[in-house]
């Protein structure tokens, strides 16, 4: 039983970390980065120091109601064009 106990609390430890880390875009390819998206559809990226966002291959990704937007996220080659979900009747004032 207190096996048990240690791995448990072993596994759940290690959880937090997991869940925080995601792919940083400045150390990618283009390539890599459109690759990502098509093969998981949407991908939380990093985009340098603490900044990301979801980044979606295609609005099959976004919630209904929702269309995409072209985005340019940095890589090693340069920015890299990607879509982001939005929602064309939330317009706010401060929205590109």
């Amino acid at each position: 039983m207190k096996r048990l106990g240690l791995i448990l609390v072993l596994i759940s430890s290690g959880s937090p970390a997991m869940a925080q880390m995601r792919p940083q875009t400045p150390g990618m390819s283009c390539g890599q980065v459109q690759n990502l998206l098509a093969q998981y559809g949407g991908v939380v990226l990093g985009t340098g120091g603490y900044t990301y966002d979801r980044y979606v291959s295609s609005a099959a990704a976004c919630l209904p109601g929702q269309s995409v937007k072209r985005e340019f996220v940095p890589t090693r080659n340069g920015a890299c064009p990607v879509y982001t979900c939005y929602d064309p009747s939330n317009r706010n004032f401060f929205d590109d």
